[in-house]
């Protein structure tokens, strides 16, 4: 699911890898079964697998792979193979050549094979197939292989329904993944505390929590061992829509169930919360998250960097300035240590409203303090220094990621010698290139942008854009005096008469 650092893009900058990774706790745990099974039951890598039926494997592999011909041809050169078809060898087959093979033909193949082995083929060779397309999300491939596993009598184990119902609900057919959960036991798989959990998880991870909720009503009694993940997920869920009345909700009970919120929930609410008054009242921004983090105290959880990055997001996104700056010193003042993606906001909204002094000393208060950003913190605010026609502070900017010996020069590079070059500095630009030449670099950009009669200098028009805006507001005046004067003679005209 995120690198740490997600300079690119702003609205995530909360770090919302660790809140998701939270939410979906039991979906990771799921995945690390998916493995251990895999490699306990099929003991075998690639094509270039040692099992002893190593050779059928690569021989049908090449098969399934080759994209020459249609779905009959495949089955055709199928049916002339000479290899002794097996239930674990339809899975190994199928795990080789899984990333080379279009899911059709390895839909055909699965077919295929069942048409062959038909009651030979396992239960865990149903489910595996089926947890492959959910996890490729091929919606038609899901839908054939569970109508195949109910045909067939095969039973679908909880971990293969809660990738599926995972896959379902991401490709916004909820609907589908409930129905399918009602119906569980068609297929033989049963209402117990993993398959509940499965589909709330599932549901809440996109935001659907008033159905989320709805389960849990039916099925309190499964799931009562595991609560806490059930009211940190129904959090998330109406979080995503923003809806602060109701994760408030969730949070009062949750204290009167007798669980106490955690950090998680405590910052998945002030998300919400932020973002509700990001759209609707952004001076309650501040406030209302200082109101929040007090109560977290008041429960002894102590509000971290991620706390605070939620709130500089929402704020740099109003561009509310001074209580950026204001929030990153009371981040050090209550003993809270600021990230990069702290520096990285602060700085961001500096540039973003013409402030570059005060972003550049941010940036190296940052380094002064031992926080070493990565490569993405440095294109990002260039990328903006440059955008905003500040390529003096952008050059020095990229000195520091220099002097920081991060690597990676090669897009700085591409970015500010056309920058550079069309805004006229063209010595400074073929500085730059003799530079990045020096290194051995490989730039993208030509050098013919280095030549001042190939490359169109564009001088800045602010001055005569505002004269213009000047020009234009005086004659709608006179326009507007103009008109207000007819009205008013005709008005004078119809009384006389």
């Amino acid at each position: 699911m995120f690198p740490l650092y997600i300079a690119m893009n702003a609205r995530q900058m909360f770090d919302e890898r660790s809140l998701r990774r939270c939410v979906s706790l039991l979906k990771l745990k799921w995945d690390c079964l998916f493995v251990q099974s895999v490699c306990t039951q099929h003991r075998f890598c690639s094509l270039h697998s040692t099992v002893k039926n190593g050779a059928s494997v690569s021989k049908l592999c090449e098969v399934v792979s080759c994209t020459i011909g249609g779905l009959d041809e495949l089955e055709a050169t199928l049916n002339k193979s000479t290899v002794s078809l097996t239930s674990s060898l339809v899975t190994q087959v199928i795990d080789s050549c899984k990333n080379e093979a279009p899911n059709r033909r390895l839909l055909r193949f699965f077919s295929w094979s069942l048409k062959k082995l038909n009651h030979d083929l396992e239960d865990e060779d149903f489910n595996y197939a089926i947890r492959l397309f959910a996890q490729k999300k091929d919606y038609t491939a899901i839908d054939i292989l569970l109508s195949d596993l109910k045909k067939a009598r095969r039973a679908m184990d909880g971990q293969t329904f809660g990738l599926v119902a995972e896959a379902l609900v991401k490709m916004d057919r909820e609907d589908e993944a409930l129905g399918l959960f009602k119906n569980l036991d068609k297929y033989k798989c049963p209402h117990d505390q993993f398959t509940v959990t499965a589909i709330i998880t599932a549901l809440c991870a996109k935001g659907h929590a008033k159905r989320a909720e709805g389960v849990v009503l039916h099925h309190k009694d499964k799931i009562s061992g595991t609560m806490s993940c059930i009211y940190r997920s129904l959090l998330y869920g109406w979080s995503i829509q923003k809806n602060t009345k109701e994760a408030r909700r969730i949070l009062k009970e949750m204290k009167s169930d007798g669980t106490m919120p955690d950090l998680f929930s405590y910052n998945t609410f002030l998300r919400c919360l932020s973002e509700q008054n990001l759209k609707k009242n952004p001076s309650g921004l501040v406030p209302e998250a200082l109101n929040v983090m007090m109560e977290m105290r008041s429960y002894s959880i102590a509000p971290n960097s991620i706390s605070y990055n939620i709130l500089l997001s929402c704020l740099g996104r109003a561009r509310r300035v001074k209580e950026s700056c204001r929030i990153l010193e009371t981040m050090k003042r209550t003993g809270c240590r600021p990230d990069c993606i702290s520096y990285y906001l602060v700085a961001r909204v500096l540039f973003l409203s013409g402030r570059f002094g005060k972003g550049c000393r941010i940036v190296e208060e940052m380094i002064e303090e031992g926080l070493i950003p990565d490569r993405k913190f440095y294109y990002d605010l260039i990328g903006i220094l440059c955008g905003v026609e500040s390529e003096k502070y952008a050059l020095e900017l990229f000195e520091k990621m220099k002097r920081s010996s991060l690597g990676g020069y090669g897009p700085v590079y591409d970015v500010l010698i056309p920058k550079l070059c069309r805004g006229g500095d063209f010595e400074m630009g073929r500085q730059l290139w003799e530079e990045a030449m020096a290194m051995g670099l490989t730039l993208r950009c030509s050098s013919d942008v280095l030549d001042p009669s190939i490359t169109k200098v564009f001088k800045p028009t602010r001055k005569i854009d505002n004269q213009n805006l000047e020009e234009s507001s005086r004659a709608e005046k006179q326009n507007k005096a103009a008109t207000d004067k007819s009205k008013a003679r005709g008005k004078r005209s119809k009384n006389l008469s």
